[in-house]
C-alpha cells in the first residue's frame, strides 16, 4: 500500500498480489480417510468386510434354495427321439432371421456375415458418427429411430419364431420336454411324492412283475423296447412302464396300443407287422396292467 502526499480525500490505495507458486516436491499424497470423519472409512478391513458379509448372505440364500428345491434333471439323451430343435429364448430372433430366403440357402453368407457385419459395424461406429452434444432422445431422431427399430425387430422376430414353434408342435403332436416334466411334477405333487428328479430325491425303483412271463417276448417282438427300453425304464421322451398298472387298466392299455397316447403313435399295426397276434397283444396288455408299484 502506497501513501502519497495528497489529502485523505485523494488518497489512492494500491494492492500488490504475489503470483509466485511454490515448486512441487513430487507426488502429492491424497488425504487419508480420517480427514473426512463420518463420510469415509478404511477400505481394509471395514469396507471389504461389509462386502464379504453381503456376499456370504447372498451365497447362503442361493444354497438354501438349491437344497430345498433342486433343479429338475432332464430326460436321458435319446438320439432316435423325434424333436423340433429350438435355441434358447435369447437367440430366437436370430433363429427366425436365418429362416428368411435372403439369409439362408444360396444367401447364407450374406445373412451370416453381410447383414450381421453391417449391424455390428454400425454399432461400433455409432460413437464416432453421432458426435452431437445433445443427449435427450427426442433431440437425436436418427439414433433414437435406429434404436427403436432394433428393439421392435428383436421382439417381432422372437414372437414369430415362438409362434411358429408352437404350431409345429401342434401339427406333429409332440409335447416339449419341459411341459412333460411340469406335468410329471404336478402329478407327483398330487400324490405327495417329491417333485424333483434329482438323485437325492429319487423314489424307490419299481420292480418288473412276472419278468419271465411270455408277454415279455411279445413286448420285445412288438418293438416296444425301441422306446421303453429292455428294462422298461423308458428313454428319451418315452415314459417308464414300471408301475404303469397304477395309472392304466388293461382296456386302457389296449386302447393306447391301437390309438396312441400323449404323443405316442399307434403301435398296433407295427406289432402285427412284426408277427405279434391279437392274443399276444391282449396278453401283453394284461401283463402290463399287472406292473404296479405294490403287489
Amino acid at each position: 500500500m502506497a501513501h502519497g502526499h495528497k489529502s485523505n480525500d485523494e488518497e489512492k490505495v494500491i494492492f500488490v498480489g504475489d503470483s509466485r507458486v511454490r515448486k512441487g516436491s513430487g507426488f502429492i499424497t491424497p488425504p487419508d480417510y480420517t480427514a473426512y470423519p463420518g463420510k469415509s472409512e478404511a477400505f481394509i478391513p471395514n469396507f471389504l468386510l461389509k462386502e464379504w458379509m453381503v456376499g456370504v448372505v447372498v451365497l447362503v440364500g442361493i444354497l438354501v434354495l438349491t437344497i430345498s428345491e433342486p433343479a429338475p434333471l432332464g430326460y436321458p439323451a435319446n438320439p432316435s427321439a423325434s424333436v423340433i430343435p429350438m435355441p434358447d429364448w435369447y437367440f430366437l430372433f436370430l433363429y427366425q432371421y436365418l429362416k428368411y430366403p435372403y439369409a439362408s440357402g444360396d444367401y447364407v453368407l450374406l445373412g451370416v456375415l453381410g447383414v450381421s457385419g453391417v449391424a455390428f459395424g454400425a454399432l461400433l461406429l455409432a460413437p464416432f458418427l453421432d458426435t452431437g452434444k445433445e443427449r435427450r432422445f427426442y433431440k437425436r431422431p436418427i439414433a433414437s429411430a435406429l434404436m427403436l427399430l432394433s428393439v421392435i425387430s428383436v421382439f417381432y422376430l422372437t414372437n414369430v419364431a415362438w409362434t411358429h414353434y408352437k404350431h409345429e408342435l401342434e401339427a406333429s403332436g409332440q409335447k416339449p420336454e419341459h411341459i412333460q416334466r411340469e406335468e410329471e411334477a404336478l402329478e407327483k405333487h398330487e400324490q405327495g411324492l417329491p417333485t424333483s428328479n434329482a438323485p437325492g430325491q429319487q423314489q424307490e425303483e419299481v420292480a418288473i412283475v412276472d419278468k419271465d412271463d411270455p408277454a415279455m417276448e411279445a413286448y420285445k417282438k412288438a418293438g416296444c423296447i425301441g422306446c421303453h427300453a429292455t428294462d422298461m425304464k423308458g428313454q428319451g421322451n418315452a415314459p417308464s412302464l414300471r408301475g404303469v398298472g397304477d395309472k392304466h387298466s388293461q382296456e386302457e392299455i389296449v386302447t393306447i396300443i391301437k390309438e396312441g397316447y400323449n404323443g405316442m403313435p399307434p403301435m398296433y399295426d407295427q406289432a402285427i407287422a412284426q408277427g405279434v397276434t391279437d392274443e399276444e397283444i391282449t396278453h401283453l396288455a394284461e401283463w402290463l396292467a399287472k406292473q404296479k408299484a405294490e403287489q
